[in-house]
């Protein structure tokens, strides 16, 4: 039958006439920019992460830009941050000033750990960014006792757990993408930066709207980045599901454990405490070519997501340069994502892993 990579359809189908409506009262109330429909999911979303504030922007990579800014990184200094992550997490470092410095990671959580973020820092480390990569949770109270600032890069871990803590309320700012394939997705580009320290969370406010408070009078350069009125409407309507959407993807990596996938290729591991909303289920395999090739020929969706690490991406050279990271290229080598969805079946699952098993 095949397995699609993402299934973003199915979840949402049921709450169309909802989404209808949503959009309909915004075109009735004629409000598009940073109305009441941007300021309630920003407070609905702010309680639902357990932070004080939500500040809605533009996109999940101008929050980080704005995040930082707001925890005062700039000019002359230094982000420790992953190679092993999605380009944008190093990008949205050089437009504060500050410079990216890289980091290796844990081969099985494919996060951050204290150890690979101690051997990075320096006197100039300005912040820390814990990338949840994939949903899985970096250890953010573990970095954040070497006496740095963290934040989080939470775009692929809306709904992730961390003990009874939510992704986006455990380091001093956190960041959210909305993208459309995200576990909270809009129609289009949207984010959100999350605190609970007023300072930052004014600081972002200020930011997002060209540097002024009142848009008369203005107090900093910033930017024009903020969420819209329809992508907020929209989210609102999938928040109250979150919950539900990130158990099943959890449910979804223990049908693929129970499924015996583990035999046949190497599984994430969560990290220690976590309960991962997994975005992307991303395995290892010593011949990767040989499961790519599997999962083809039975139409099972994957896909290599960073097999050349940011700090080897051209713009990103000067600053990686001389950077060992030997994790983060093992990864980069031999990761593959393999269908994740909130609704992947236990059907869908015996389909991957008997497909795998061709390449074992």
């Amino acid at each position: 039958m095949g397995v699609p990579l993402f299934d973003t359809s199915t979840p949402l189908h049921p709450l169309r006439d909802e989404l209808r409506a949503a959009v309909a009262r915004v075109l009735d109330s004629e409000r598009y920019i940073l109305g009441p429909e941007v300021e309630a999911f920003e407070s609905e979303f702010a309680d639902h992460c357990g932070a004080d504030h939500a500040v809605g922007v533009a996109n999940g990579t101008e929050a980080i830009t704005i995040a930082l800014r707001a925890m005062g990184v700039g000019p002359g200094d230094e982000v420790v941050v992953p190679s092993f992550t999605f380009y944008a997490s190093a990008e949205a470092i050089p437009p504060t000033g500050a410079t990216p410095v890289f980091c290796d990671i844990d081969p099985e959580t494919y996060c951050i750990t204290a150890d690979t973020v101690r051997a990075a820092l320096t006197p100039r480390t300005r912040a820390v960014m814990a990338v949840h990569l994939f949903g899985n949770m970096a250890p953010v109270a573990e970095i954040e006792a070497l006496g740095v600032p963290v934040l989080e890069d939470a775009a692929q871990a809306a709904g992730s757990l961390a003990g009874e803590a939510r992704a986006g309320a455990l380091g001093s700012a956190a960041t959210f993408s909305f993208f459309p394939s995200k576990n909270l997705g809009c129609f289009g580009d949207g984010g959100m930066i999350t605190t609970s320290d007023e300072a930052i969370a004014e600081r972002a406010r200020t930011l997002r709207f060209h540097g002024s408070r009142d848009k008369v009078s203005y107090q900093q350069l910033g930017y024009n980045s903020r969420l819209d009125e329809l992508q907020a409407a929209i989210l609102r309507v999938q928040l109250p599901h979150l919950d539900r959407w990130a158990q099943g993807r959890r449910e979804a990596a223990l049908h693929y454990e129970h499924a015996g996938l583990g035999e046949l290729v190497a599984l994430p591991r969560p990290t220690d405490g976590a309960s991962p909303a997994w975005h992307l289920y991303v395995v290892g395999h010593p011949q990767v070519d040989r499961l790519e090739a599997a999962l083809s020929a039975a139409d099972i969706g994957y896909k290599a997501y960073y097999r050349t690490p940011v700090h080897l991406q051209e713009p990103m050279r000067a600053w990686g340069a001389g950077a060992e990271l030997p994790a983060t290229e093992r990864a980069a080598a031999r990761h593959l994502a393999i269908p994740m969805s909130p609704v992947l079946t236990r059907e869908q699952v015996a389909e991957v892993a008997a497909a795998a098993r061709a390449a074992a």
